[in-house]
């Protein structure tokens, strides 16, 4: 759907979306809270599936979806709209043939932008990575959470201001502040929210999500989680695997017919490429330590 040259996203739950007893639990929160009124924050470190449980939300809530991802270069006109160039107008009377009267106006062109579109119309906004935009440019979310207006910095079609539709609703991502390129949230701005810290999930829900992604045996899809958690505990060079590392070496197996064993060449070059990039920088007497630990994991866990 595309409305006023902006895409509007018209979601439906994924039939193959994976529900675990955790997942619900976060989900039937997230949705009482929108309900009454608050908007949520899913807070937590990459790869814990932030943007995925906020988009099935947001298709649960059932109205039309504006997605934002954060960036450091954003203002707020990027968010809220602008006036970007002029329309010009010329009469010219020559109703008495030797006299010609010309009249000429300008004025400047308003256009909407993606958060007023939401406001405007009762859009469910997701706000993806929101902490990568400068908190100036989120200034204008502060009166729309809390009062219900949207304030413009110049007048919207001569109104300095425009009240925000009922159905509005605001879901948001963020990712730790120790990140790179994430700003610090604005106290006023999270104290109008409800946030939802999410951690890295038990591991049934691990296994549940990689072998519905993947299409591996329970038993199969079990060993390489282990082995993935394993390293994420260890913290080596402060790499923690997600669980994408996972989902990513268990549909190489089932693409290339691997298992997951520690005689399997294809599962332990899939292992060293996905588990060691995280550490491939440290090294011990000038040679990396990833092969080293990562082939330790394989054999601590497979033999």
């Amino acid at each position: 759907m595309n409305g006023d040259s902006l895409t509007v996203l018209r979601l439906k739950p994924k039939e193959n979306f994976v529900i675990t007893p955790l997942i619900e639990d976060i989900t039937e929160r997230a949705m009482s809270y929108l309900e009454v009124g608050y908007p949520i924050h899913l807070s937590g470190p990459a790869g814990t599936g932030k943007t995925t449980l906020a988009l099935h939300i947001a298709s649960l809530v059932n109205r039309p979806v504006m997605l934002i991802h954060g960036d450091d270069e954003f203002g707020s006109s990027d968010l809220i709209g602008g006036e970007h160039g002029y329309r010009v107008s010329k009469v010219v009377d020559n109703f008495i043939h030797s006299v010609l009267k010309t009249e000429e106006s300008a004025r400047k062109l308003w256009a909407d932008n993606r958060l007023t579109h939401a406001c405007k119309y009762g859009f469910t906004l997701v706000y993806d990575e929101f902490t990568r935009s400068r908190p100036e440019a989120n200034n204008a979310l502060l009166s729309i959470l809390e009062e219900g207006l949207l304030e413009f910095p110049t007048p919207h079609f001569g109104e300095p201001y425009i009240r925000v539709h009922p159905d509005f609703r605001a879901i948001f991502t963020s990712n730790p502040e120790e990140y790179a390129g994430v700003h610090k949230i604005q106290d006023a701005l999270l104290d109008r929210m409800i946030t939802i810290d999410l951690t890295y999930y038990n591991k049934e829900t691990e296994i549940t999500i990689t072998k519905a992604k993947s299409g591996l045996s329970d038993e199969d899809t079990a060993k390489i989680v282990d082995i993935v958690r394993d390293m994420r505990s260890r913290g080596v060079g402060n790499f923690r695997p997600t669980l994408r590392a996972c989902i990513m070496i268990a549909r190489v197996l089932t693409h290339r017919g691997g298992r997951p064993s520690a005689d399997d060449p294809i599962f332990l070059q899939t292992c060293l490429d996905v588990l060691g990039k995280g550490i491939v920088k440290i090294k011990k007497e000038g040679v990396s330590v990833a092969k080293e630990e990562v082939m330790k994991l394989i054999h601590k866990h497979l033999g």
